[in-house]
């Protein structure tokens, strides 16, 4: 598991990098995702930061990537929503 955190002042800018970090994952938070984790999918993001994103950054813009382990990801301490959404749904018709 990757988490995306990103601060990006332009409106276009973040709304098109936010868009393409939903092709990879899922939006925990505004600025915060969680993308599934395979060398593939980083160094897809990581050359699509590179070429479309980072030419377009102010000084005050700014991406953070942080690799989650399996071993890390059953430490992960969820509340309220965040809590229900890890788990399954069973539906009975």
């Amino acid at each position: 598991m990757l988490l995306v955190s990103y601060d990006i002042s332009s409106d276009k800018t973040r709304t098109q990098f936010s868009k393409f970090l939903e092709k990879y994952g899922r939006r925990l938070q505004y600025s915060v995702f969680e993308l599934r984790s395979s060398q593939r999918v980083l160094d897809n993001i990581l050359v699509e930061i590179e070429n479309k994103y980072k030419p377009k950054f102010a000084n005050t813009d700014s991406i953070v990537i942080i690799p989650i382990t399996p071993a890390d990801k059953k430490k992960i301490i969820r509340y309220g929503y965040a809590k229900h959404d890890e788990s399954d749904v069973l539906v009975f018709g």
